[in-house]
């Protein structure tokens, strides 16, 4: 792989540890993947933030950067294993606690933007079309490729931090066009509605055509909610790091000769595999994290009832300051519900705590049953509150 002058010196250690561990890791990638070059990424979003994935090995790994390195572009962080100031108020003990601000305090001192949220293209990490970046989070890789048209692989968190601390990707995958283009065309046949039919969809695509970058027609609207859940859907359950969505994204593909076609059959199929028997004791908004709009809906639903059920929406700090500024926030928390902002339920500490997972979110079923070995049931925004209110 060629280097450039300068890259040469941060391979050779010119500009500190932290730099010189980084390049390494990117040059290991690059060769690996074939790739020519490196080269200038503008935004990264790191993986690997909770205390509960990352343990002290991770932590110490961190620290270990942290003594000289610093993030030369805009680096945002994805969520962490708690609500770093409610984490009490959830049920995260303190010992963990103490253990995950660790890893968010090296993080800052690296000059990261501390958002711990999945979503970082709703709070200021927004790259334009075409840009190179360096994203680790499966469903903003998805959505990133796809809904934005930047180009980014699936890092994982030491190859995003290496980016980050360096301003560098390997050419390769999905920085390509080549790569970018469908393999092949799925035709849809029925109308959808919300986010919990579009996750169906995700799944639906996901299992048939495995990470083959997908043409999808028939769809004819989708908004930026919907496109959320499915991105983070079909990198679940396919590994897709791309889609395109005639009529819907940006970009170009040539049409691709394989055709799938899904029904109204395969979405109730899709549906009827994450709805297990089990009485729901845990309800979730905000897998991929939850909107302002989204928010807005569940105020407004939730509006002079009370919750009956543990009730979690999982959002972004950003977010939910926006929220407590308008009064939705108010309203929420008045009925019951508890907002976990900073962190999720697939990396939040809580296996064992809940028996029944009701969500909207196919990503959600999939980490709560797989990893939390909870029953899971999935539905509408509507009925999730109606559920709650029981």
């Amino acid at each position: 792989m060629k280097l450039t002058s300068e890259e040469k010196k941060m391979a050779e250690g010119k500009y500190g540890n932290a730099v010189k561990k980084s390049m390494e890791i990117l040059i290991a990638l690059g060769e690996i993947y074939g790739a020519e070059k490196l080269v200038d990424v503008t935004s990264v979003q790191i993986a690997g933030v909770s205390y509960d994935n990352l343990g002290d090995a991770g932590l110490d790994y961190l620290d270990e950067l942290a003594k000289d390195g610093k993030v030369r572009v805009l680096t945002t962080l994805n969520p962490a294993g708690m609500d770093l100031e409610n984490y009490k108020a959830l049920g995260i003990p303190e010992d963990f606690a103490v253990k995950q601000k660790k890893v968010i305090e090296a993080f800052a001192k690296m000059g990261v933007v501390t958002t711990c949220t999945c979503t970082p293209y709703l709070v200021g990490n927004d790259p334009h079309f075409n840009e190179h970046i360096a994203w680790s989070e499966s469903s903003a890789v998805a959505y990133a490729n796809s809904v934005l048209g930047a180009r980014t692989n699936r890092e994982g968190g030491p190859s995003a931090l290496a980016s980050a601390l360096t301003g560098k990707t390997p050419l390769y995958g999905m920085q390509l066009d080549e790569a970018r283009e469908a393999k092949v065309k799925v035709k849809v046949k029925c109308k959808l509605d919300g986010t919990h039919e579009f996750g169906a969809l995700g799944k639906a695509i996901g299992e048939k055509v495995k990470a083959k970058p997908t043409l999808i027609v028939g769809i004819k609207e989708a908004t930026v909610d919907e496109l959320k859940s499915f991105s983070a859907s079909i990198a679940t359950y396919g590994g897709a790091a791309i889609f395109h969505m005639k009529g819907i994204t940006p970009g170009k593909t040539k049409t691709p000769k394989e055709e799938i076609v899904i029904t109204r059959e395969d979405i109730d199929k899709a549906i009827k595999e994450m709805n297990m028997d089990g009485e729901i004791d845990f309800i979730s908004v905000g897998c991929p994290h939850a909107s302002l709009a989204e928010i807005a809906k569940l105020a407004e639903l939730l509006k002079g009832k009370k919750v009956k059920k543990e009730f979690w929406i999982t959002t972004a700090r950003p977010t939910k300051r926006i929220a407590d500024q308008v009064g939705y926030s108010k309203i929420i928390e008045d009925a019951g519900a508890k907002f976990a902002a900073d962190t999720c339920c697939v990396v939040a500490p809580i296996k064992g705590r809940f028996k029944c997972l009701a969500t909207d979110s196919a990503k959600g079923c999939y980490y709560a049953y797989s990893k939390n070995q909870s029953k899971i049931k999935i539905m509408p925004v509507k009925k999730l509150v109606e559920e709650a209110c029981k």
